[in-house]
């Protein structure tokens, strides 16, 4: 369902407290069990959103950003926990458990197949079809951590009754039709974590339901190659099986969405290109838990690509041939069968290649955008005001012109060369006369200024002028406001526990709204944002992304045109500037 970015993201905003109370009522009667859990924060976020499949819902993030519930279906009342909730909560729904071998593909966006079903919950509750249920990956004597979240294709003793039967067409279908999982992009909205180890459950080790624990995916039938072996552990390294059943379904991937397009005039490819060029950059872009192992042949039970290659062969999934090649024999393949059942059965996910043409495109587009931008011109001037008047009429100036720090030098050189007011004996000073000095003292100051270096001089004549600024975008006529102009604050600093934050405030005078900063960082760091008044201000918006992004938010500044010293980026969260 999240396989891909989510599209019409609207900007989160927080939540009213009388909205927080209802969706708190709401939780508390979909899930009676859930206690005393904290899982309905103050400063709770709703942002709407389509899926790619066009399915529209709403997520509820906490004030980090961490995505807590969320809806599927325009108007729906059903709240579906996310991944997040229940760390927090792991009893929250009933749990299936399935192999490491597994895991992988349901990231990748397969449903939850009947073989692939290690054990089902226990208890005397029966679970019905639609019914609301996690998915976690085995470990004997222990309870793994929710891992996805979907709807029971078919009721328990249904799963059961099917994985319990023979090899055969009465053992396939679907157990869990998977809506959300672990390193999905839902998930990717959140600060992410590591997965929290499996919990001791007491007693001895649960058996798995008779028939079933092989690694079966959305018709991947590759019968007994994800066994699980004991003590597997989510960080443990991949056995041979593993990473055969993977690379297997890597090959399927390959065929139905890329083999299968191939002009004619493609083949033969020899088995070496088919493999470095058509399976190794389709292998799934989440691999199998944070694993060190390698899926490539050396690491699979084959050992040998050529050995991989005809059992693929064997399977009816490709046709092989050795052709001559010098003083011997080398292996091509001729074609693929894309209209073989497990290729037809096989549903697709998220590949290492899509991720690489994704940031490949997401860079292309910012260079355009580099392009496409021109700097501001911006300018700090200043006008005459108050006690500087006289002083700037008698130097020549005009009371309603904005002067520039370069003009106002010059004039004010120019009435201090007019009446000769370099100090003979130092030349870097200059002696004050009357007009100067009142210009210089407030009326009841006492202060007796007889002379003054001339920067001190120059520097004390524009803090009693008043401040204006300039703004102007690819040569437009310059937009003119009264008042100081201040750098763009990007902060990055611990919220709420260890999570850092960036916080964007002062972006207004530049022309750049509160939604579309907020939007434009949603997609450039893939991460949630919210907008919010400045604390402490009567005025001003502050945006929040998730995440330490202080070069993201800079680069995207300064693609909208802004001038670098215009933007102070402050890191308190190490401490460093």
């Amino acid at each position: 369902m999240f396989k891909k970015p989510l599209s019409s993201l609207k900007t989160s905003a927080p939540l009213r407290s009388s909205d927080r109370r209802k969706l708190k009522h709401r939780v508390l009667q979909a899930f009676p069990n859930i206690g005393d859990a904290e899982l309905v924060p103050d400063g709770l976020l709703s942002v709407k959103f389509s899926t790619h499949l066009d399915e529209h819902g709403v997520a509820y993030l906490d004030p980090n950003g961490d995505p807590l519930w969320f809806t599927l279906g325009k108007g729906s009342e059903d709240l579906i926990p996310t991944v997040y909730t229940l760390w927090n909560k792991p009893d929250l729904l009933p749990v299936l458990t399935t192999p490491a071998a597994v895991i992988p593909v349901l990231v990748g966006g397969a449903d939850l197949m009947i073989p692939g079903v290690v054990q089902l919950p226990g208890g005397n509750a029966p679970l019905h079809a639609d019914q609301l249920v996690a998915i976690a990956q085995y470990h004997p004597a222990q309870a793994g951590a929710p891992l996805a979240v979907g709807r029971m294709a078919l009721s328990g003793e249904e799963v059961r009754a099917r994985g319990e039967k023979e090899e055969g067409e009465g053992r396939k279908g679907k157990a869990v039709l998977v809506l959300h999982t672990w390193k999905d992009c839902l998930w990717e909205m959140g600060a992410g974590g590591e997965v929290p180890a499996p919990r001791n459950v007491g007693g001895e080790a649960a058996e798995p339901e008779q028939g079933q624990g092989q690694a079966e995916v959305s018709g991947a039938d590759e019968q007994g190659q994800g066994e699980v072996a004991d003590e597997v552990g989510f960080e443990a390294t991949l056995s041979p099986q593993e990473v055969t059943s993977t690379l297997r379904t890597t090959l399927l991937q390959s065929i139905a969405t890329n083999l299968s397009k191939l002009p004619p005039g493609a083949w033969p490819i020899t088995a070496t290109i088919f493999y470095t060029t058509h399976i190794l950059p389709f292998r799934p872009a989440c691999p199998l838990s944070e694993a060190t192992t390698s899926i490539d042949i050396k690491n699979s039970s084959h050992k040998s690509l050529t050995t991989f290659l005809k059992a693929a062969e064997k399977d009816g999934l490709v046709k092989l041939k050795e052709l001559k090649a010098g003083k011997g024999t080398e292996l091509v393949v001729m074609g693929v069968f894309p209209k073989h059942i497990d290729v037809e059965a096989h549903r697709g996910y998220a590949t290492l290649k899509d991720v690489e043409d994704t940031r490949a495109k997401k860079e292309q587009r910012a260079e355009a955008e580099r392009k496409k931008v021109k700097d501001m011109e911006v300018r700090e001037c200043w006008k005459a005001w108050q006690g500087t008047v006289a002083f700037v009429e008698a130097a020549g100036g005009s009371t309603s012109t904005l002067y520039t720090m370069p003009e106002l030098k010059t004039f004010i050189n120019g009435y201090i060369a007019a009446h000769t007011l370099v100090n003979p004996n130092d030349q870097s000073y200059i002696n004050l006369d009357a007009l100067l000095r009142s210009t210089l003292t407030a009326k009841n100051n006492t202060e007796a200024l007889e002379f003054m270096k001339r920067d001190d001089l120059t520097r004390r004549v524009v803090d009693k002028m008043q401040p204006w600024h300039e703004i102007a975008i690819d040569g437009k006529e310059p937009i003119v406001k009264k008042g100081t102009l201040k750098p763009i604050s990007v902060v990055a600093k611990i919220r709420q526990g260890k999570k850092v934050s960036t916080l964007i405030s002062g972006f207004e005078p530049f022309l750049i709204t509160a939604d579309v900063l907020a939007e434009e960082l949603r997609r450039l760091c893939a991460s949630a944002t919210s907008v919010s008044p400045v604390q402490g201000k009567a005025a001003g918006m502050e945006v929040l992304v998730q995440g330490k992004q202080l070069d993201a938010v800079a680069g995207l500044l300064g693609a909208r045109g802004v001038p670098k010293r215009w933007i102070e980026a402050v890191d308190l969260s190490s401490k460093k500037k």
